[in-house]
């Protein structure tokens, strides 16, 4: 008997977080969107040692067993909450990959991801993560990890596998899993509903109010408009820059008392000006939404959708436009609550957008504790970050542009374009992407320059 299949006592109903609440906005059914089977995450690990399926198995029924989340089906037709269920013995998908060059093992790996990805989860199908081993050898590995975005975001997927190789460990010694003590994310859920009426919320709400008056969505005009009978599909096309454009970042970031994505951010400002021919700016962005300590070690749905509103008007250098955006980003973390609380304040805020007229986002990644050539126990793990593989069907996502860059171990930044391939032409992409490039090395390189001085974005 699966999960899906178990009744569910009625003292297990819970409501739904803000978070999921804000999912439940672009939800279009069962086949697209974010409870439909492609909106998921799968990331992977090299792992060095010799693995034993049967101990993966139980030790990845021990993580589900221990966060609720990934064995928690959201209600949305007739009921409105969610249902945490049993745990259920999960099996390991295991994929040998023979004659692999050493060299090439890296190589291999991505695309396996990439596939993985590719494919689906059911939001029904409880449980929500799934895990393939890909072996090269009997000491050389691929592990993978996948859930549903619903269930879990790019924070969670760290805990997961930390808490994976622990109970491994554990379990391959002849041990007893120690059992968690990280907050379950019902617990979340009471915290928000428990601040509802609290000063500070109160006061944040002030600020998204006054912040956002009269502002809208940063939106592009698509190559064309969705077709009645085109399945949508999410791409990813991905893209290496120098290590001399990294480390100009992170040096401009250390003189303006800054950080590496305020200063990305910043030269997309300038693009985005130069583009749309406003210089009153609202570029969206993800935040890992952990604003509670008590919640660092928990697995959920987290991220917040934050609007970083800038004006332009009268920056003349570069460098002024990180000093303004310094101000924005500072201001929306120090007052960051999830989105729907600031559509209260701001209901017009997406009212740009439209047919054929969709928004662009714009994060830069840094996950914590990433793991690189990390031992427990009898393995060695280290994080397969550096994604340069683009593929044509990856995790879904709403309709429009999202700009993921990574900034990782590695002296580079690894960029990823996630676009609408139903709405957007590859060349499209390709040409925003190296207009993005060739305008960020020419601000990085003379930050104290007349902007009016600076060619590129054009």
């Amino acid at each position: 008997m699966t999960i899906s299949q178990q009744p569910a006592p009625a003292t297990a109903d819970l409501p739904l977080s803000l978070q999921q609440e804000f999912l439940l906005l672009f939800d279009t059914g069962e086949t697209t969107g974010p409870f439909g089977p492609h909106y998921l995450i799968a990331d992977g690990w090299r792992v060095h040692g010799r693995v034993d399926v049967d101990t993966l198995e139980l030790a990845l029924a021990d993580v589900i067993g221990q966060h609720e989340a990934l064995r928690t089906s959201v209600l949305r037709d007739g009921e409105h909450g969610q249902r945490v269920l049993s745990v259920t013995s999960p099996k390991v998908d295991v994929r040998d990959l023979p004659g692999v060059d050493p060299a090439d093992r890296e190589h291999r790996a991505e695309e396996l991801i990439n596939e993985i990805e590719a494919g689906t989860l059911d939001v029904h199908d409880l449980p929500l993560l799934r895990a393939t081993l890909g072996r090269f050898d009997e000491t050389d590995s691929v592990l993978i990890l996948t859930t549903h975005h619903s269930a879990a975001d790019a924070w969670s997927m760290q805990i997961i596998l930390r808490d994976l190789a622990r109970s491994y460990a554990q379990r391959a010694a002849g041990e007893t899993p120690g059992v968690g003590t990280a907050p379950q994310y019902r617990e979340y859920i009471a915290a928000q509903h428990e601040e509802a009426d609290s000063p500070p919320l109160a006061a944040a709400r002030d600020y998204w109010r006054d912040k956002l008056a009269g502002g809208r969505i940063m939106v592009t005009a698509a190559d064309r408009e969705l077709a009645a009978d085109t399945v949508p599909t999410t791409t990813w096309h991905r893209f290496v820059t120098d290590a001399e454009l990294r480390s100009a970042t992170t040096a401009l970031a250390a003189d303006t008392h800054t950080s590496p994505f305020m200063v990305l951010l910043s030269a997309f400002y300038v693009l985005a000006s130069r583009w749309t021919g406003s210089t009153d700016l609202t570029v969206p962005t993800f935040t890992p939404g952990r604003g509670h300590g008590r919640f660092q070690e928990t697995v959920g749905s987290f991220f917040n959708f934050v609007p970083l509103r800038t004006d332009l008007s009268d920056a003349a250098t570069f460098r002024d436009v990180v000093t303004r955006t310094r101000a924005t980003c500072l201001g929306a973390y120090s007052h960051e609550v999830p989105l729907l609380h600031v559509l209260q304040e701001a209901p017009e805020l997406m009212a740009s957008i439209g047919p054929g007229v969709v928004p662009c986002l714009f994060q830069v990644i840094q996950p914590p504790f990433v793991m690189e050539r990390e031992r427990v126990g009898d393995l060695e793990y280290s994080a397969v970050w550096r994604r340069v593989i683009s593929q044509p069907v990856g995790s879904d996502m709403p309709d429009g542009i999202l700009w993921s860059l990574h900034l990782g171990p590695s002296d580079d930044i690894v960029g990823a374009i996630g676009f609408s391939a139903h709405l957007f032409d590859q060349k499209t992409i390709d040409d925003l992407v190296d207009r993005y490039l060739h305008l960020l090395r020419e601000l990085l390189t003379r930050p104290d320059a007349a902007l009016t001085t600076i060619e590129g974005g054009r």
